[in-house]
């Protein structure tokens, strides 16, 4: 049986060829991450929408970084824009301790309006 490793090209992707057939010389990555719900929220869309870009980047090894990346920044961005919003919108302590409903409700509505840019410009794109 002949081995001989040759290397395509257009993705960088090595292989070696075991009887007839190429087979591509695929490693997993060995660094495990925990996804929070951005990162599980990034791999699901990239899994259902962008199948050859998730393909790429698992066979490249690039996935657990990008995943990681992306989760950090969404985090990032999330804790920024509330902070954000919560002063622009003059939601105090004040207010938590005077109508908790109230505070509640604005904290959640601002939290989702920050969500919603996240997905929108991180995740889904």
């Amino acid at each position: 049986m002949e081995n001989k490793e040759i290397k395509q090209n257009r993705y960088g992707i090595e292989y070696t060829k075991q009887g007839d057939y190429y087979m591509p010389n695929l490693v997993l990555e060995k660094e495990k991450i925990i996804l929070n719900k951005y990162g599980r929220a990034r791999l699901n869309y990239l899994k259902t929408n962008k199948k050859a870009e998730y393909m790429i980047m698992f066979t490249k090894g690039t996935l657990n970084k990008h995943l990681k990346e992306i989760q950090k920044t969404a985090q990032n961005r999330l804790d920024f824009m509330i902070d954000e919003l919560v002063k622009k919108e003059n939601i105090t302590e004040e207010l938590k301790e005077k109508n908790q409903l109230a505070w509640i409700a604005a904290m959640n509505s601002i939290k989702s309006i920050a969500e919603e840019i996240i997905y929108s410009e991180l995740i889904y794109v």
